[in-house]
């Protein structure tokens, strides 16, 4: 088992900054895979950014350039940071790790940007 853990939501007014953190417990060795989800009031949870052991990272069109996420292996940790926030990036904020075919998924941590 895994245990993820978010931290770093908060309310922020558009154009501003959040830097999220997931700090990942338990069976930690072979993730291969580590990021972010969210999901909207009503809407369907959606990818956010990944990044596998390798290093590469995927994003979803409408955050590039304004999303990074970042992997600290020595500290189990993955990070999501935001800037150019917006109000459609309102969103309950999931962290995903992958181990061996298994997903294990956060609680979430609520980030909202006010207009």
């Amino acid at each position: 088992q895994v245990q993820l853990v978010e931290s770093g939501g908060g309310l922020v007014q558009a154009g501003g900054s959040l830097s999220l953190s997931c700090a990942a417990s338990g069976d930690i060795a072979s993730i291969s895979l580590s990021g972010w989800y969210r999901q909207a009031p009503g809407k369907q949870r959606e990818l956010v950014a990944t990044v596998d052991t390798n290093g590469i990272k995927r994003y979803q069109d409408s955050v590039k350039g304004r999303f990074t996420v970042s992997r600290d292996n020595a500290q189990n940790t993955v990070y999501l940071q935001m800037n150019s926030l917006k109000p459609e990036d309102t969103a309950v904020y999931f962290c995903i790790a992958i181990r061996f075919g298994a997903d294990y998924w956060g609680k979430g941590t609520l980030v909202t940007v006010s207009s």
